[in-house]
């Protein structure tokens, strides 16, 4: 739905531009990225067009982009500090829960909706394989514009403007699906352990399995649904079918292949990329008001991503 709609506004912004003989009408979604963006993909070594990543922290109220390089391997690009947002830690479960999903998620063309209420937005994929195995509900899940909205992730217009560019450019270079990764905080032991009592302890210490993968090997990893879990980077016979909520078939884990020593490494505090302001919501650290001054965590229910809405 949304990629006949994606390309339709394409067509016509095209024959809007050509109409009005010059070049400078160009809607959100079709601009350019900035010069100075495009500087800095040019000093890490990376492209407009190369495949994207995406991990989301909610604790950390932060939002990573990774691109990839020649070699196959993703390589940190960009953290993005979330402007508003609301819920808790652990999964969505229903709809109107207001609650953010945590999981593995794809975006692919068809999620992009360049003609969000919010100014740009895109469907992260919720649910998945993994949440319909547990009943869970919701729909139009989404990351935002804006910096004010109730339960959602709003990156504010010229933060989004970029994602949106970013994934835009490398879905129409031959990236099928971008995967976002979504957790609760940083999954380190440390954070893990910290909240071993929480009742979603066991979900989060399935999520840290994808988590670690991709840390050692900055390739994105395989994700599986059986038996109600995350299977990572798991080889199973040709003939095997999986069934979310069913026994796994038989499988074995693959070696993670380890990235490069010299590729640099995440999991640093925050403050060792940016500025520790910018681990919280940017409507406090601007002083503007969109709800509690407390900060909540961050969600992503957005309502319907249609035109006009």
């Amino acid at each position: 739905m949304f990629r006949s709609s994606f390309v339709t506004a394409m067509t016509m912004a095209t024959v809007a531009a050509a109409l009005s003989g010059c070049g400078q009408f160009s809607p959100p979604y079709l601009k350019p990225l900035s010069t100075q963006t495009r500087t800095l993909l040019a000093e890490k070594g990376m492209t407009e067009q190369s495949p994207v990543l995406i991990r989301i922290f909610k604790a950390e109220s932060e939002l990573e982009v990774w691109k990839a390089k020649d070699n196959g391997r993703f390589y940190h690009f960009k953290t993005y500090p979330i402007c508003s947002y609301s819920g808790g830690l652990g999964p969505k479960v229903e709809q109107g829960d207001r609650q953010a999903p945590e999981g593995f998620y794809s975006v692919s063309l068809d999620q992009m909706n360049p003609r969000s209420k919010y100014y740009l937005s895109f469907d992260v994929g919720f649910p998945n394989t993994y949440d319909r195995a547990y009943g869970r509900t919701g729909k139009n899940i989404m990351v935002h514009g804006d910096c004010t909205s109730s339960g959602c992730y709003a990156m504010t217009d010229a933060v989004v403007e970029e994602i949106f560019t970013l994934a835009r450019e490398a879905l129409q270079n031959g990236q099928e699906e971008i995967q976002v990764q979504a957790y609760p905080f940083r999954m380190t032991a440390a954070n893990l352990a910290a909240h071993k009592d929480d009742k979603w302890h066991d979900f989060w210490k399935n999520l840290k399995e994808g988590y670690d993968y991709f840390e050692i090997s900055r390739l994105p990893p395989n994700v599986a649904v059986c038996n109600k879990r995350y299977l990572i980077n798991a080889s199973f016979a040709a003939n095997a079918s999986l069934n979310p909520t069913g026994a796994c078939p038989a499988y074995k884990k693959l070696p993670i292949p380890r990235a490069p020593a010299t590729q640099e490494a995440s999991g640093k505090p925050a403050s060792k990329r940016q500025s520790a302001s910018l681990a919280k919501p940017l409507g406090s650290v601007l002083g503007l008001s969109f709800g509690p001054s407390k900060p909540g965590y961050s969600a992503f229910t957005l309502g319907p991503a249609t035109p006009g809405r």
